[in-house]
């Protein structure tokens, strides 16, 4: 995913900042984040949508046949990436006023309404806005920080139950971000960050004041630390209670992950998720029209090593990333960035290659039969028979994967920015209007929809910029109000289900 300053949201995301935002200025910035065979709820959710085939779902359970919201969360933060799902949690992040960002993790119990936040974290130690969908995989949460404003991002890694810290990678440099979400296969994490291309890290070997170590040596090291800056604490409070300073996670020290290799470096701009399946990284690569920088292409490079081993070019910019299911990849592709003033004649097309060698099957182009056009700015959703793209032109499109044959086509009347999700043989989406929409994948025809704005439980008009996740059986939306008709105004996460 790519955002981009404007004003308004852009791919390579950027939001300006400013003073007269009416958001509560408390730190609420929180990180938001799919399924080819049956698995249970317990599964990692390791990479952008859950799985190769970004379908928004891991534990092939489909959403609810009737539309019911079960719970709410209201906000004054705008809910930009998509939330991620493990067990009984719910993470998810936000972006509020100045840019700041907070990351929780909730509750999902719809029961749980005084005690949904389990833990949240915010400034000082979030320095830079947040919408990076995280990856969790063996107890550990990842997830990315910056926008296209800021120079530097840092990947985190925390404990996903208590939200402490593990490690963090700084990354300085200008265009350098990290906006897509991180994904991690055999202990090592793959993460595109702007101009600093694509890097592979071990999840558990960092470094520390020169030393290398494991992530179980670090955590020994860090909680000794703590605790010896709360007993420092306490004996500042006794000798002057006024000037005694409560010590937080900022105070710690910072050990880093091990970079294995690093490809790309001020070559590629990459925003999107990478790929990574069969030892292969599909890197998504975007050409800054502004800047004049970046190289508008797929690369496929090895696992271990990094070297390339094919490389093809790529006719619109592929902010959602490479989708993959068996032998097949398919990308998006947009000339149009996350901005609603560019809608009018953005152009689009759904394109497969094979895992292979990177030559193209087929490429279908996003028009109708009067000739308008759309682009593709969210990832493709892909099951074992079609990829299902979403468009700014307000439609569902349904593609044969084999050979690009044009299946029905839903239209939902209202741009669509965010991902669709699958499962079985149902297909969620949710539009620029904050209407969430359930589809038949065998007709493409209306299950039922859901108006967040005018839902009695919700009334909070809204866009979404994030993929709806399905989990447990439920449907899991942001939205966010940063610009277009009701900028500025409350937002909401929504949990929608039957009971």
């Amino acid at each position: 995913m790519a955002f981009q300053h404007s004003p308004s949201l852009s791919p390579c995301l950027l939001v300006s900042p400013s003073p007269v935002l009416p958001f509560s200025l408390s730190p609420l910035l929180v990180l938001l984040f799919f399924l080819p065979t049956a698995a249970s709820a317990a599964d990692p959710w390791p990479t952008y949508r859950g799985n190769p085939q970004r379908t928004g779902n891991t534990d092939a359970r489909p959403g609810p046949a009737n539309a019911k919201v079960l719970w709410v969360l209201p906000s004054e933060e705008h809910f930009i990436a998509s939330p991620v799902a493990i067990e009984d949690r719910l993470y998810v992040s936000t972006l509020g006023a100045l840019n700041v960002s907070t990351f929780m993790c909730l509750a999902l119990d719809p029961k749980a309404e005084k005690d949904r936040k389990l833990w949240s974290k915010t400034t000082p130690y979030l320095k830079l806005p947040t919408v990076s969908s995280p990856a969790v995989v063996d107890g550990k949460l990842i997830f990315g920080d910056g926008m296209h404003q800021n120079n530097g991002g840092i990947l985190h890694c925390v404990d996903a139950v208590k939200g402490t810290l593990i490690w963090q990678l700084p990354l300085p440099g200008e265009l350098i971000h990290i906006e897509g979400c991180p994904t991690v296969v055999d202990g090592k994490v793959y993460i595109g960050a702007g101009n600093a291309g694509v890097l592979c890290l071990d999840m558990n070997r960092v470094t520390l004041d020169g030393k290398e170590l494991s992530v179980k040596e670090i955590q020994i090291i860090l909680d000794k630390k703590w605790k010896e800056l709360l007993a420092r604490y306490e004996e500042d409070k006794k000798k002057d209670p006024d000037l005694a300073r409560k010590p937080d996670e900022d105070d710690l020290p910072k050990p880093a992950p091990v970079i294995l290799w690093q490809k790309g470096q001020d070559k590629w701009h990459v925003d999107a998720p990478v790929t990574v399946v069969d030892g292969k990284v599909l890197v998504c690569s975007a050409y800054l029209e502004d800047e004049k920088l970046g190289d508008r292409a797929l690369y496929c490079l090895d696992a271990k090593s990094g070297d390339e081993r094919w490389r093809t070019t790529l006719t619109l910019n592929p902010w959602g990333g490479a989708s993959v299911q068996g032998n097949t990849i398919v990308v998006g592709g947009s000339s149009i960035r996350y901005d609603p003033k560019l809608l009018k004649g953005a152009k689009g097309d759904v394109v497969a290659f094979n895992l292979a060698d990177g030559k193209e099957i087929w490429r279908k182009e996003i028009r109708d039969a009067r000739g308008n056009t759309g682009g593709v700015i969210s990832s493709v959703a892909l099951t074992s028979e079609a990829a299902v793209a979403a468009a700014t032109d307000g439609k569902i499109r349904a593609f044969a994967l084999k050979d690009g044959e044009k299946l029905p086509v839903y239209d939902g009347k209202v741009p669509f920015f965010a991902s669709p999700a699958v499962v079985g043989d149902t297909v969620y989406a949710a539009d620029l209007k904050g209407v969430v929409h359930a589809i038949d994948l065998a007709n493409m025809q209306a299950k039922w929809t859901l108006d967040l704005g005018t839902d009695e439980k919700v009334k909070a008009p809204g866009m979404c910029y994030a993929g709806p996740i399905v989990h447990g059986g439920r449907i899991y939306i942001g939205t966010c109000n940063l610009e277009g008709p009701n900028a500025r105004k409350p937002t909401a996460l929504v949990c929608i289900g039957e009971k």
